[in-house]
């Protein structure tokens, strides 16, 4: 099957779409003459375009791709759940963790650490989110480049072999890189929130557009869907118990299920308090607002919408399913996370098909603007600037711009190694893998930020120290790793390791910060650091 002459006007909405977002982002280039500009966008954004940037970030093109796989596949909505514990954890974050942000005037989120602990936790956390997000973020982005793999077969009418579908993934992934890091090295944050506002609005258009034409395209239109929504059981909630087991037996049971209510309800819950609390990719963006009741205002609405956002997805995926079933197609991708973009691709009409595939890049390129934005400014300023001492505006603005290049870079790297991974492991599902990175470092993260928000004298450099690395070491253990790294180099697994309970992605952060907290509670913050947090809480209540 080959695509049809039509494809150039499919194209030139691709491109109106790159030019739009360009344009807009170098817009700003000129305003950017000191960090709070490139970075904080000087505290003037709006809170419905804080709010817009919200959900671009967060919507990557591991959502746009991965959640209607997920509907696809399992024929349910039980990944939905996760949004209940995303609303109860943006409520917790804007009401514990966002005005101390604003009272402290921070640029990089872990300033906050260095005024309540000290410097080797501000460095210890920072470094943290620098790795983490570096991972994650490459892992995500080498997601929209799946849909250039489906046209690679589309067009030569043959299935690639894994050099070639490599090929392909490596110049998707680094023609977005480039153009991403231009506009937001330049632009800075105003870049970012502003191309987020017009990426929101092409990403969630196109989705809608997509239902449309997926019930159109079915024999009998909404009448069949409807009538397959009346007749087959699409779970929404799953327990994810037994009642015939035991306590013991269920409890596994649930720490080793992906989405279950408990696991909405309480894992999802901390996963949040980690991605929108402590994470500098996503609180820098709420930071950009006027003020933080304006910043709690756009993080609390943003997790409202994720519930129509994920919604609307995984819909796309079961009227695919349905699709399929009534219309078989023996080129139908074996990978879940293609079928979306099988489907765009062949089915979709001329220029809504543009429309969508310009949606898949802008959920990619709204996280990854934001993520290489934050990347910049934490290395800028809890590590450059206080090593070279730089206190000139436009060096550090500089640097902060040099440091966007060298981390779009990095995540070139980590993108192509993902790439290669899933070539050569086709069954694997995207959602898990790329939320299950931040469960081994995030719950350490997490769990010195509540230390620090919830006590005012436990805590200290060296027992946080301590603390992370226990933490990151229980989820490790509960998640099996170290067999799983012995039976990859050929060595038995430990037997004493099989006893322990594994527990999937959604639970990790959950037990990580617990750990951490517990650990750090056990070391008294120093005089110094007592007085210096007291002195500065005095300040900001005479300001």
């Amino acid at each position: 099957m080959h695509i049809d002459s039509f494809f150039f006007i499919d194209l030139a909405v691709i491109a109106l779409y790159f030019v739009s977002v360009v344009y807009v982002g170098l817009k700003f280039g000129e305003q950017e003459n000191n960090l709070e500009d490139f970075s904080l966008g000087g505290r003037s954004i709006p809170w419905w375009a804080v709010l817009a940037s919200i959900i671009a970030a967060e919507t990557s093109a591991a959502t746009f791709l991965g959640a209607p796989g997920e509907g696809y596949g399992l024929v349910s909505y039980a990944y939905l759940q996760i949004a209940i514990g995303t609303v109860i954890g943006r409520i917790i974050v804007a009401y514990l963790f966002i005005k101390p942000f604003f009272d402290y005037n921070v640029y990089s989120v872990y300033e906050f650490l260095k005024v309540r602990f000290g410097e080797g936790t501000r460095s210890a956390a920072s470094a943290t989110f620098l790795v983490t997000r570096v991972l994650a973020s490459g892992a995500r982005l080498y997601v929209a480049a799946i849909v250039l793999a489906v046209a690679f077969v589309l067009l030569t009418g043959s299935t690639p072999t894994a050099a070639q579908q490599l090929a392909v993934y490596l110049s998707s992934i680094i023609f977005i890189t480039l153009i991403t890091a231009l506009y937001t090295c330049v632009g800075g944050i105003k870049a970012v929130v502003w191309t987020d506002c017009i990426q929101s609005t092409v990403m969630f258009g196109g989705a809608l557009a997509a239902i449309g034409v997926l019930i159109a395209s079915i024999n009998g239109g909404l009448a069949t869907v409807t009538n397959f929504y009346n007749t087959q059981s699409i779970p929404f909630i799953i327990l994810g118990t037994d009642e015939h087991s035991t306590l013991w037996v269920n409890i596994k049971k649930i720490l080793s299920s992906e989405y279950t209510i408990y696991a909405a309800l309480i894992g999802s819950t901390f996963t949040t308090l980690a991605t929108h609390g402590t994470d500098q990719d996503m609180v820098q963006r709420m930071l950009t607002a006027t003020d933080y009741k304006k910043s709690r205002l756009s993080l609390v609405l943003s997790g409202l919408a994720d519930l129509p956002i994920g919604f609307v997805f995984l819909t796309i995926g079961i009227l695919l399913h349905l699709y399929y079933q009534m219309n078989p197609d023996p080129s139908l991708p074996h990978k879940n996370t293609e079928v979306f973009a099988y489907f765009i691709l062949t089915k979709m009409p001329v220029g809504l098909r543009g429309l969508l595939v310009a949606g898949i890049f802008a959920t990619c390129m709204g996280s990854l603007s934001a993520a290489l934005n934050a990347l910049a400014t934490s290395y800028t300023r809890d590590f450059y600037q206080p090593a070279q001492k730089i206190q000139d505006d436009l060096k550090t603005v500089a640097a902060a711009r040099k440091f966007t290049f060298i981390f779009a870079i990095l995540m070139i790297v980590v993108a192509s190694a993902t790439a290669y991974f899933v070539i050569h492991h086709p069954n694997s599902r995207i959602i898990p893998i790329v939320l299950g990175i931040f469960g081994y470092t995030y719950g350490s993260l997490l769990g010195v930020f509540l230390l620090g928000l919830l006590t005012k004298t436990r805590g200290s450099d060296q027992g946080n120290f301590i603390a992370m690395i226990a933490g990151a070491i229980v989820v490790a253990l509960l998640t099996g790793l170290p067999n799983q790294m012995r039976q990859s180099i050929g060595l038995a697994p430990i037997e004493a390791l099989k006893s322990i309970p594994v527990i999937e992605f959604p639970w990790r952060i959950m037990f990580g910060s617990l750990t951490t907290l517990a650990v750090g509670l056990m070391f008294k913050t120093p005089a110094d650091k007592q007085a210096q947090s007291l002195e500065s809480s005095s300040e900001r209540a005479a300001a």
